[in-house]
């Protein structure tokens, strides 16, 4: 098994979850296709889900549902419709949502920007981020925003990853699936890999 991921039957074992609940917040998007990974093993195929998420998800769900929450209610919990929300620069530096050096970041890009969509403020939250931590500097930082802007309607609603590449002094950065897995030369370092869906869910529960 790869290292990051467990098997159905140890999730189900893990969790005392059964089968049909598991497909069941499947088909009510509880839980996201991109993490049902079907992989070859030596007594077949089997699938895998990333440890780290499917355990904390399940766990959210199930606390949800010892409150009485109904799957509807767990649905627009976790993957909330967010498509109508939008803030000004300002209104995102007195939420505390962004830093002045993040949005710095968004104003250099967007000089005339009046209102930040949800697909915007999730980049400007990924920026600023990556800039508190100090995994990036502020021209990454733009490269981050950037990508993000281009790439991030073709991962809406689904599991995918931002990844930052560093070598000799260059970076690069893409979007990839959050199942995938990245091999990189050995002159090349990986920088920063942040989960989209975790900062979509971050930042949902702060507006």
């Amino acid at each position: 098994m790869e290292p990051g991921m467990i098997s159905k039957k140890d999730l189900l074992q893990q969790t005392g979850i059964s089968y049909g609940q598991l497909y069941r917040w499947k088909r009510k998007n509880l839980i996201p296709e991109e993490w049902f990974v079907r992989k070859s093993t030596f007594t077949g195929q089997e699938t895998f889900f990333p440890r780290d998420k499917i355990l904390a998800r399940v766990e959210r769900i199930l606390s949800m549902k010892d409150g009485d929450a109904s799957l509807d209610d767990i649905a627009e919990a976790v993957s909330p419709d967010l498509g109508g929300i939008s803030l000004t620069l300002a209104e995102v530096a007195e939420q505390g949502i962004a830093s002045d050096a993040a949005i710095s970041v968004f104003r250099s890009a967007h000089p005339d920007a009046a209102a930040l969509v949800f697909g915007e403020l999730v980049s400007l939250y990924v920026v600023d981020k990556l800039l508190g931590t100090g995994d990036v500097s502020l021209e990454e930082a733009r490269s981050v925003l950037a990508t993000l802007e281009e790439q991030f309607g073709a991962f809406e609603g689904s599991d995918g990853d931002l990844v930052c590449v560093r070598k000799m002094g260059v970076s690069v950065c893409g979007l990839i699936t959050s199942s995938a897995e990245l091999r990189l030369e050995t002159s090349a370092r990986l920088v920063a890999r942040v989960n989209l869906q975790e900062s979509v869910e971050a930042l949902s529960a702060r507006l």
